[in-house]
């Protein structure tokens, strides 16, 4: 993962997920995309949160997705709005939030 990070985005060191959008429609939508996730880096920080590590790969396979769709996190405004619609979400099929910051303090909603 900290090859691919470095080759693709120039950033030293492994992160959680990386997206590729392969093939882009005529409106500029993705309609092929890969998506790399790292599960060492989901172990660490599972058991960090003192979370399911299930959890948190579905969190980084779903960010995947929504950054395929469109969605990006890179300004305070995109970050907050991305991760609480992960949040809503990850609620609606039973998981509940695992971005959420109460996650880390062990209060799970």
């Amino acid at each position: 993962m900290s090859k691919l990070h470095i080759q693709s985005m120039g950033i030293k060191g492994p992160t959680d997920v990386l997206t590729f959008p392969i093939d882009i429609d005529k409106n500029g939508n993705c309609t092929f995309g890969e998506i790399i996730i790292c599960v060492p880096e989901a172990r660490r920080r599972a058991k960090k949160l003192g979370i399911n590590v299930r959890d948190e790969v579905l969190l980084y396979a779903l960010h995947g997705l929504l950054h395929l769709s469109g969605l990006d996190d890179q300004t305070p405004a995109d970050y907050q709005r991305m991760h609480a619609l992960e949040d809503k979400l990850l609620s609606a099929i039973g998981v509940g939030r695992v971005f959420d910051p109460e996650v880390a303090r062990g209060k799970r909603r």
